[in-house]
């Protein structure tokens, strides 16, 4: 059996990017599907309170955020690789573009357009997750509108990476840049009302929407959630790799909190049991786990001292 767990939902668009990168590297995994909005009450015990989707789970491990489960898939599995060295740098920066600046306008607009369709306390729980007050269904429309005309331009300049005929984003293979720019591409189409028509322009990038769809997401299998969570309290978390701390940085053995650096106001806090320039790892404990290890991305999110 796979010892890989994604906690996710279907239509996220994030869980996309993590389930075509479990593809990408011919994993098989396991599938724990988790609730859209809070509460989470069978996901916040291996988290801490992180409520993002989606996770990866092993054992009494947990990675957050898909930037860092494509480091720890690309730890485990090298080949094929996220990161070729002659894509270095260019496609870092696409993908932190796509998922900073083309995911948010993108996610309101296809909302929007779908506002009564959306899943029953949605629009509430996203507007709570950006600290905004709750929107009503009118505003959620006119959302849309005002965003089609921000998420137009980018779409014609992902055509124009493709406009060489080249297969992907960078290249003649795919690089993380085409799986977190594939996610919010994959998001247009939408839930009830289809949004893809904003596409149909450019047909090399529809073309490369259809490639990287083709990667599949390996072998997966459902499993309830009451599962995972056995696993987790069965387990003890990994040996920690040598850390690596910058300047500032808390040492192994410190107490530290971590949440993502936007709007997010719940912290998860434990003890640093691993750090480097990429990841902060919190080891915590859970009444109804027991120990786990929390592991973090740097980038994008904010730590502080324990108090």
């Amino acid at each position: 059996m796979t010892s890989l767990i994604l906690h996710n939902y279907d239509f996220s668009n994030f869980a996309e990017k993590a389930r075509l990168m479990l593809g990408f590297k011919g994993l098989a995994w396991r599938s724990v599907e988790i609730p859209p909005i809070n509460p989470k009450p069978k996901l916040t015990p291996l988290t801490g309170g992180y409520r993002r989707t989606p996770v990866l789970q092993e054992g009494a491990d947990v990675w957050c955020d898909t930037r860092l489960i494509a480091r720890e898939l690309e730890r485990r599995v090298p080949e094929p690789s996220f990161f070729p060295a002659k894509t270095s740098g260019a496609a870092d920066a696409i993908a932190w573009w796509a998922e900073q600046q083309f995911m948010r306008p993108t996610a309101l607009y296809v909302s929007g357009i779908n506002a009564e369709h959306m899943p029953e306390g949605l629009h509430e729980d996203r507007a709570k997750l950006h600290g905004l007050p709750v929107p009503s269904i009118e505003a959620v429309r006119k959302a849309a509108t005002r965003n089609l005309h921000l998420v137009r331009p980018q779409i014609r300049w992902i055509a124009d990476m493709l406009a060489d005929g080249r297969p992907y984003l960078l290249g003649n293979t795919p690089c993380i840049a085409d799986f977190a720019t594939y996610h919010v591409v994959w998001f247009y189409r939408g839930r009830h009302i289809d949004c893809r028509q904003e596409l149909a322009p450019y047909p090399r990038l529809l073309a490369w929407r259809d490639r990287m769809a083709a990667i599949g997401h390996g072998k997966r299998t459902n499993i309830d959630a009451d599962e995972a969570l056995a696993e987790a309290r069965a387990a003890t978390p990994a040996t920690p790799r040598p850390s690596q701390p910058q300047e500032g940085d808390p040492q192994p053995g410190q107490g530290a909190r971590v949440r993502p650096a936007d709007n997010a106001k719940d912290w998860v806090e434990g003890e640093v049991t691993f750090i480097d320039a990429h990841e902060i790892a919190l080891l915590r404990n859970d009444p109804e786990v027991g120990e786990m290890t929390v592991h973090f991305p740097r980038l994008g999110y904010d730590w502080r001292s324990a108090s």
